[in-house]
C-alpha cells in the first residue's frame, strides 16, 4: 500500500492563484494608504507584489522561488530601513484582513493564515515613534480592525 504525502497548506488553499490574488488585493489597499504607500517603490509595485507572493508561497510549502531569487528572507533586516510602528503594522494588517476576507477561505485555513500574518507583522515593528507628521496617519484606511480574530489572517516592502 502506497502512502500519499499530506498536502501542504499552500496546496490546500489553492496554490499560487490564491496567494497571488491575496497579495494583489492587499496591494490595492496599500496603494491608497498614506502611511504604507511611501514604504514601497512607486515604480516597482509589481515587483513588491511578486516578492510577497513568492515569500508567502514558499513559507506555506509552495515553490522556493523566493529564496532562489532573493536568498534567505531575513524579514527583520529587510524591514529595518522602514518606519514600522504600531500604526503601520495595524494598517498593514487591516489591508491584509480585507484581502483575506475577499478570498473567503474555509475558517480553519483563514485562522491559520491570519495567525501567521499577525505574528509576522508584530515581529516587524521596529519603532514606537509616531508616524512622521508628513503623512495622514490619524485613522487606518482599512475597514477591518487589525487586532480582531477572523469572523468564522511577509510583508516585504522591498
Amino acid at each position: 500500500m502506497t502512502e500519499t504525502a499530506p498536502m501542504s497548506f499552500y496546496d490546500e488553499v489553492g496554490g499560487h492563484d490564491v496567494f497571488e490574488r491575496l497579495v494583489h488585493l492587499f496591494y490595492q489597499g496599500v496603494a491608497a494608504d498614506p502611511v504604507l504607500k511611501p514604504m514601497y517603490p512607486a515604480d516597482d509595485m509589481d515587483g513588491a507584489e511578486h516578492r510577497l507572493t513568492t515569500f508567502l508561497a514558499q513559507y506555506w510549502v509552495g515553490p522556493s522561488t523566493y529564496s532562489q531569487e532573493r536568498g534567505h528572507p531575513r524579514l527583520r533586516m529587510r524591514h529595518q530601513a522602514f518606519h514600522v510602528n504600531p500604526d503601520a503594522r495595524d494598517r498593514w494588517l487591516g489591508h491584509m484582513r480585507d484581502a483575506m476576507d475577499a478570498l473567503q477561505l474555509p475558517p480553519l485555513h483563514d485562522a491559520t493564515l491570519w495567525d501567521y500574518l499577525q505574528r509576522a507583522a508584530h515581529s516587524l515593528v521596529n519603532t514606537f515613534e509616531p508616524t512622521p507628521a508628513t503623512t495622514d496617519s490619524a485613522t487606518p484606511t482599512s475597514t477591518a480592525p487589525a487586532s480582531t480574530a477572523p469572523a468564522s489572517t511577509t510583508k516585504e516592502p522591498s
